[in-house]
């Protein structure tokens, strides 16, 4: 719903009082948002225009504070959330960060700390500065630099830190460098150029082995190799007049620069079509809930003097988006048997057979909220949890439907227990009557529809309380000669063992029912594994291609630019790369058999069964799992 990500006004996300602290306010409203979020983060030097640009992006002339000193006014990372202007069923998370190279802050290191959190929290990651992109405006973005010290793609990185480089370019944001108060024409060697290529040519690499030039490179290739999507927007000054400049909340737009107006409505239009959907590792897709998740866990990390890692961050998230993708499959299977069933059913079949459609649907719904469910350990949960609920429901449909028959029976047999009582049978040719009435009771009950799992049970109960009865009435009956009595015993006696047969008959269909329902979770949950498992393939497959294509780019701009050695040294990283991307794209990767193999062994310890038919149920569960 649109209403979700309604915030009239920014509000401060990640305090910044000596020490992070995330707002709590801000993350009740993040919990609220159900929906993918587009996030945007801009970061600059403070007074440099950047809350006006958020603003815009936001479809306003004011929200986040603008100031018209040389005082940083933001303080901190703002959040603005609103409904996205083009994409539905999404929400536009824009967040403002303090201006860097603030003089008034104690602690330099809130800059790095400021700049790394935008990284990671963004999808579109928008760098602000004034005048041109010289070396100047370079070195005021050495924070990128300091990313592979301040955050980690894994737990355990190499030492030498080339996979966690690489690592990089899976999560981090595209980027957009906004520059300011631009004068200059956009020329190279007199010939126009688009904001882009004045861009890549500000990042080509410089000649030279001196120290300086080796740290301005160094800057040029992070990012360079960090931010494989990268765009450039130039601004033309809003106004001449400074007066009007430190009031520009509040200025007519009919007094701004037209140019300047264009170029934020390009700026804006580009956000607002390009700018995509924050996602993970592996294309999971980031809801304002889970980045809610991402600024506690981030803002933890660094306030216990950790390195935030994606990888850790990735597990926490998981662990809890699993429990919640389990509790709301679950319920989705109470709520939809609760509504599907009609107690009693008719036979135990109908009820199995609404199960499997509900569960069916409730794995699906697990599916669809889970993602890196290591060893299945949450799938398997969920199994556990509808076996239970299952259980319940066919205890409550056997209670309904043994209340239900009593019932029938009680009703129809009284007329039988007052004649019996009152001494009609008690006469010559009265076993003839009791028969007659204990048979019309028997057709009556038949005729009655839905009566259940218990009907049989319930009638056979019946009969075996009146075999007494019927034993003292045929022997004081007498009309009946001693061969008539000896054959009426013997089809009581014909009967009650007929009973028992039909009984021992329902109870090994029920078992077998049972057993084939138990081999259909199985099956479904192993298949919906399978397809859920072989699209994160597909997804891995994609990422990791691009990750080799944005390499061997960079590679190939390396040796175009003239740095062959430096081209050479990232051979062994590509190698790493497709010999990775290769083991993905087998066949049958490995981790997709064990995690497959895993789920049914752990699915037959799971499984509970009466004692006299598991060895069945092991053994065709098993034939089962191999046939996959």
């Amino acid at each position: 719903m649109a209403s979700e990500s309604h915030m009239t006004a920014p509000i401060c996300l990640v305090e910044n009082n000596m020490q992070l602290s995330v707002n709590q306010t801000a993350v009740q409203i993040l919990e609220g948002i159900s929906q993918p979020v587009v996030v945007v983060a801009i970061v600059g030097l403070y007074r440099t225009g950047k809350s006006y640009l958020m603003n815009r992006l936001a479809g306003q002339n004011r929200g986040f504070p603008l100031g018209s000193t040389v005082q940083s006014k933001t303080k901190g990372i703002w959040m603005w959330c609103v409904p996205h202007p083009c994409k539905p069923n999404h929400t536009l998370v824009l967040l403002d960060t303090e201006g860097l190279g603030d003089v008034e802050k104690g602690d330099p290191k809130n800059d790095s700390w400021i700049f790394a959190l935008a990284v990671l929290l963004c999808s579109t990651f928008v760098y602000n500065s004034m005048g041109t992109i010289n070396h100047q405006a370079l070195e005021q973005l050495h924070y990128v630099t300091e990313l592979t010290e301040l955050i980690r793609a894994k737990s355990s990185p190499e030492k030498d830190g080339t996979e966690d480089s690489t690592e990089f370019v899976s999560f981090f944001p595209d980027f957009i460098w906004a520059v300011r108060d631009f004068t200059l024409e956009l020329k190279l060697n007199d010939h126009p150029i688009t904001e882009d290529e004045y861009l890549e040519n500000a990042l080509k690499l410089i000649p030279g082995n001196n120290y300086k030039i080796q740290a301005s490179n160094l800057l040029r290739e992070c990012i360079r190799n960090f931010f494989p999507k990268r765009k450039c927007f130039v601004f033309d000054r809003p106004v001449n007049d400074t007066k009007l400049l430190a009031d520009i909340e509040n200025i007519p737009e009919h007094q701004l620069d037209p140019k300047f107006l264009t170029q934020a409505k390009n700026f804006c239009s580009y956000i607002h079509t390009q700018a995509r959907a924050k996602t993970l590792r592996e294309e999971v897709t980031v809801t304002g809930n889970r980045l809610k998740t991402l600024v506690v866990t981030y803002v933890d990390a660094i306030n216990t003097g950790e390195v935030p890692c994606l990888k850790n961050t990735m597990t926490t998230l998981a662990r809890l988006e699993n429990s919640e993708a389990v509790q709301k499959a679950a319920n989705h299977y109470s709520e939809q048997m609760s509504q599907r069933l009609t107690l009693p059913t008719d036979t135990l079949q109908e009820l199995l057979d609404v199960h499997a459609d509900c569960e069916k649907e409730a794995i699906e719904v697990f599916m669809k909220h889970s993602f890196k469910d290591d060893k299945q350990k949450f799938q398997k949960t969920l199994v556990e949890l509808i076996m239970d609920k299952k259980e319940h429901f066919l205890q409550q449909n056997e209670e309904a439907s043994l209340k239900y028959c009593q019932s029938i029976l009680d009703e129809m047999s009284q007329v039988l227990r007052e004649r019996i009582s009152a001494g009609t049978f008690s006469v010559p040719g009265g076993y003839k009557l009791y028969r007659e009435a204990k048979e019309s009771i028997e057709w009556k009950y038949s005729q009655v529809p839905r009566k259940g799992v218990k009907a049989n049970e319930v009638l056979q109960s019946f009969l075996q309380s009146q075999a007494s009865i019927e034993e003292s009435i045929w022997q004081s009956d007498k009309a009946l000669t001693d061969g008539e009595k000896a054959i009426a015993e013997e089809r009581v006696s014909k009967e009650a063992a007929e009973r028992k047969q039909e009984m021992l008959k329902q109870k090994l269909l029920e078992e077998q029912q049972h057993m084939e329902a138990q081999k259909k979770t199985l099956q479904e949950n192993i298949d919906q594994l399978k397809e859920k498992l072989e699209n994160e393939r597909e997804k891995l497959i994609k990422e990791q291609n691009a990750i080799l294509e944005h390499n061997l780019k960079v590679q190939q701009d390396l040796l175009n630019e003239g740095f062959r050695e430096k081209s050479e040294r990232m051979e062994a990283e590509i190698k790493k790369l497709k010999s990775r991307l290769a083991a993905t794209k087998s066949n049958t990767p490995s981790w997709v058999t064990q995690a497959v193999e895993g789920l049914g062994h752990d699915f037959i310890k799971i499984v509970t069964a009466p004692v006299r038919f598991v060895d069945h149920l092991v053994t065709g569960i098993l034939s089962l799992f191999k046939g996959n």
